[in-house]
């Protein structure tokens, strides 16, 4: 104890420890209390626990698609599987479709409610004066052995009453009888299922999702899911095997979730053969339904129907559209084991650019992904046009994006459009395998989904701008007032920012993590590991964020807490740089002291310098003294010392944490002749200042101007103050007359 003392006061003797003299808050303390505790079904390490378990829904449908009246009626049988150690004495099913109803109203006040110029489409959002009908008919509930069993309504759940509990460990079976008006997708400001009417040819397309009353998922960390369909918050689903059978009309072609099971009875000779060719060609989609024959299909209509029947195993959605419009092409995707049919769907609006862009948008998709995280699993992945936004569905995407009459499409539009596709086909990963609660996380799939989404188009259309850390400035710059951190409920936050918040500013996030802060090879083991934990389970935010600090050995929690829990932003400013050499007695003291600065300044006014012209300050080093050694019998080698300074450049550099979050530093020094040369501070220098901090480097160079993040890397919002010398900001008035001038 004695000799710690002795070295802690002479480090103590040193003139300029800094002190924080702002309020601490604990920065880099861990984010415990945070997040959920682990235990024995969530590990501290983020991975599934010993005792972990989750619930599963098997389903058998038969649904009717009536086109004259755009109705969808359908029968289910669910076999429920409770593998949780809790007896139920109810379950819980999700009806998502009557959030259509009037009394769930659109977000049509999300934009500024009544204006004095407005579209007739904002009225209707606004007011819902055209009233139409929407949500289910349940028309029985029935148990194994046919009694009707009791069940209570609350909007977009129903709650059905068990006789006896359902113990642990146990299954049951019951059946459901259903139908519900299909909507009008464009009555909707976020319709992400529903009908596409096309009046030209009086023809419908028909995109058909969370059409069937299904379970909700109960779990250890929420018991039964309770929050309600609101539209912006998704979904929450448990996995289970699907076999569906799906009635059309016998002109219509069906894409979907699972593995079509009776291709022999819905699909002619010629396709049939088409499909056997695309599945051995690897270089390019192949024409299943072409163009010629996509357009006289929508001559007439069909009377008769046909049923499609289609197998899923171990998914946790079942989607598919339908219409006698679709050009149809496949080509497949040889994985490391496994081989995939992309198929892309689209009518005749879609061309060109569907036709010679789509199925290539999603062979990228699969392989960008299957290599960062895991191979695709599933035999298709399918894109389906819609006229906009994007959905994602297991096996199957509805993808925004169409050219205008004449089949033009800017490349704004195109790049939009190729983005949708993959990003929708890049959901079957988040969250349709790694199957997070979208309805309380959205970060969590779609943050994680287009971190991988930018990454496959930066590296398969490298022409296109991809996310950068930049991009996410503007957003962090704004109105503290109104931002809220990117660990906000789906459904708490505005609608004009969720984009920015949920999707960029993770992806940014875990760009940061992964080129700056842990590096590439570890950070994607790290990523990589998450989702093969949790691949067909359901993780939380804290098995993420205690996986990537597990695999990475990284205390990764002051990042988790200033990125994930507020809304601070990075700006860090270079306060000053202070150029000192050592003063050596055999040098002329004259050159020592030609370029040395007047320092002699009334205590207390010493202003900080703006540049190097005011020269450099002298250092005159004198030897220690034997008690700053304490008990140590060996010595520091002076003379040495002296050698490697002589003659150096010593540069204490000071910077200031002006945004409230704290992130590794970056420091570029450009040099008189030209070079340059970059240093990296971790994140850990602020550990004990949480607002500023010095560092000294010795160079051998003389430096001529010094910068921070020069790469932008960071986000920084304010980058006028990242240099010295100081960049003088032009005023507006200076703008004005320059470009006057011009």
């Amino acid at each position: 104890m004695r000799l710690l003392l002795i070295i802690l006061v002479s480090l103590f003797s040193f003139p300029n420890i800094q002190s924080q003299t702002q309020p601490w808050q604990g920065k880099f303390e861990p984010i415990d209390n945070m997040i959920a505790p682990p235990n024995s079904y969530r590990t501290a390490s983020g991975a599934p626990g010993k005792a972990y378990w989750q619930q599963r829904a098997d389903y058998k449908i038969k649904a009717t698609l009536d086109e004259k009246n755009n109705m969808l009626t359908g029968e289910e049988t669910i076999t429920y599987y409770n593998n949780s150690p809790d007896n139920l004495s109810y379950l819980w099913i999700q009806l998502e479709q009557n959030v259509n109803k009037k009394g769930n109203p659109d977000f049509g006040d999300a934009f500024g409610g009544v204006r004095d110029n407005m579209t007739t489409r904002q009225m209707q959002s606004l007011t819902r004066a055209i009233d139409f009908p929407a949500g289910y008919t349940i028309k029985y509930i029935k148990d194994s052995s046919g009694k009707d069993m009791q069940a209570l309504v609350n909007n977009t759940m129903m709650k059905v009453m068990l006789k006896e509990p359902l113990k642990s460990g146990e299954s049951m079976s019951f059946s459901l009888a259903w139908s519900y008006p299909i909507t009008d997708r464009s009555m909707f400001l976020l319709s992400r299922e529903g009908y596409e009417y096309f009046p030209e040819d009086n023809n419908t397309v028909y995109l058909i999702a969370h059409w069937f009353p299904r379970m909700a998922v109960y779990n250890d960390t929420e018991g039964w899911q309770n929050q309600q369909f609101q539209r912006l918050g998704e979904f929450a689903l448990e996995f289970g095997d699907y076999d569906v059978e799906i009635s059309v009309p016998e002109d219509h072609i069906v894409a979907s979730t699972g593995r079509l099971q009776n291709s022999e009875s819905v699909l002619t000779k010629t396709q049939r053969q088409r499909l056997e060719q695309a599945e051995k060609t690897f270089d390019k989609p192949v024409m299943i339904v072409t163009i010629d024959e996509a357009i006289a299909n929508e001559k007439s209509k069909a009377s008769k129907l046909k049923t499609w029947k289609y197998t899923a195993k171990n998914v946790r959605d079942f989607a598919f559209a339908s219409s006698r419009k679709f050009i149809w092409d496949a080509q497949a995707v040889q994985l490391e084991t496994n081989k995939v049919m992309a198929m892309s769907f689209y009518p005749k609006e879609g061309l060109p650019v569907w036709k010679d862009e789509s199925t290539k948008a999603v062979k990228a998709a699969l392989e960008v992904y299957s290599e960062a995280t895991f191979e695709y699993p599933y035999p298709v992945a399918i894109s389906v046009n819609t006229s906009n936004i994007g959905m994602e569905f297991p096996m199957i995407s509805f993808n925004g994006g169409r050219p205008d009459k004449n089949g033009k499409i800017s490349d704004r539009a195109k790049q939009g459009m190729i983005g949708t596709i993959i990003h929708e086909v890049g959901h079957n990963w988040f969250p349709m395998i790694v199957s997070s609660d979208e309805r309380k996380w959205m970060w969590m799939d779609e943050g994680l989904n287009t971190f991988l989404h930018q990454r496959t188009v930066a590296e398969r259309y490298p022409e296109f701008h991809s996310t950068e850390p930049k991009d996410i400035v503007p957003f962090m710059q704004g109105d503290k007032n109104i931002l809220r951190p990117i660990m906000t409920t789906s459904d708490s936050e505005l609608l004009t920012q969720f984009g920015a918040n949920f999707y960029q500013k993770p992806t940014v996030g875990l760009q940061m993590l992964r080129n700056s802060i842990i590096g590439k090879e570890l950070f994607d083991q790290a990523f990589k590991e998450y989702a093969n934990r949790w691949k067909y389970k359901h993780p939380n935010p804290g098995d993420l964020f205690r996986t990537l600090e597990d695999a990475t050995a990284t205390d990764l929690d002051w990042f988790f807490r200033g990125w994930f829990f507020t809304t601070d932003n990075v700006d860090m400013e270079l306060t000053d740089v202070k150029w000192y050499k050592v003063y050596e007695e055999d040098l002329n003291i004259e050159d020592q002291q030609k370029k040395v600065k007047i320092a002699a300044t009334v205590e207390g006014t010493e202003q900080k310098a703006k540049d190097f012209s005011s020269g450099l300050d002298m250092i005159k080093l004198s030897e220690t003294p034997d008690q700053a050694y304490g008990g140590f019998l060996s010595r520091l080698d002076e003379d040495e010392l002296r050698k490697q300074v002589s003659g150096k450049n010593i540069y204490e550099v000071t910077i200031k944490n002006i945004g409230g979050l704290v992130m590794p530093v970056k420091i570029e020094w450009v040099y008189k002749d030209g070079s340059k040369e970059t240093d990296v501070l971790p994140a850990d220098i602020w550990r004990r200042n949480e607002y500023q901090v010095s560092k000294t480097f010795l160079k051998d160079n003389e430096v001529e101007k010094v910068n921070l993040d020069p790469n932008f890397e960071f986000a920084d919002t304010n980058m006028t103050n990242n240099s010295f010398p100081k960049v003088e900001e032009t005023s507006q008035f200076d703008e004005f007359k320059s470009k006057k001038s011009d």
